[in-house]
């Protein structure tokens, strides 16, 4: 074994440092998509980088885009293209871009556009053309006419219920509020802590007001909705989203 790539989810560093010592081989961070044939980016492993070339391999990027393959950041909207460094939503483009979803035109249509696929990913671009991924388009709420990263909310959440390095205690997702537009839903293990508590807590860390979740949108869950590939299954926690809290929740 020379190579190995790791991709779906963010590669921890203590993933590959525990896999470099029982292997002997570092994992290097990668990014694709099914409907991208599938391989998108990679960062060179150490092995591989040709002596007198600019680094091709970057800590806490998925590297930069394959031959072939070209990136671009837009708006949220998919209209205007970015300047690098901004923050937006990813497109790739390239001939490993599929022709389409079988017999689904209209899905189609809303991923793919003059020859460039939404990836639906949040990244970034720097001046070299490493990728940063830094969230799911989905995976963002707009309350009160700002845009709310559920991923960062859920980092201080597990953070305060004193979760692991990598570990998921709790997760976060949102159900339309006919007040602010959109409204946080925590779903959680069991936990010691009243929602209260970890609510007034948030607020100490200095989360923006409208980042912190209401004491009464917290529920309990056996456990993590999660597909077999380790990824959480958005889909399902919505679902239980809008099967637990009503569409019309108070504020």
């Amino acid at each position: 074994m020379e190579v190995v790539f790791g991709a779906a989810e963010k590669l921890p560093v203590e993933v590959c440092d525990a896999f470099e010592k029982k292997f002997g081989v570092r994992p290097s961070e990668a990014y694709g998509a099914t409907e991208l044939s599938p391989l998108v980016s990679a960062n060179v492993p150490p092995s591989r980088h040709v002596p007198g070339r600019p680094a091709d391999s970057r800590e806490g990027t998925v590297g930069q885009p394959i031959l072939g393959c070209r990136a671009r950041i837009t708006d949220r909207d998919g209209v205007d293209e970015l300047p690098v460094g901004a923050e937006g939503l990813l497109w790739i483009g390239g001939p490993n871009v599929m022709q389409g979803y079988l017999d689904r035109p209209d899905l189609t249509a809303k991923v793919v556009r003059d020859g460039w696929y939404c990836t639906g990913d949040i990244a970034r671009l720097d001046a070299e053309g490493f990728i940063t991924i830094t969230g799911r388009q989905s995976r963002f709420s707009k309350i009160g006419g700002e845009m709310v990263p559920h991923l960062n909310v859920e980092e201080a959440v597990n953070a305060e219920l004193g979760a692991a390095d990598g570990e998921l205690l709790a997760v976060v997702t949102a159900v339309p509020d006919r007040a602010k537009g959109e409204r946080l839903i925590v779903f959680h293990l069991p936990m010691s802590h009243e929602p209260r508590e970890i609510v007034r807590r948030l607020g100490q860390r200095g989360l923006p007001n409208l980042w912190v979740p209401a004491a009464d949108g917290f529920a309990e869950i056996a456990e993590l909705p999660m597909l077999g590939s380790g990824k959480l299954d958005l889909r399902r926690l919505q679902e239980l989203a809008r099967e637990r809290f009503a569409e019309d929740s108070p504020s």
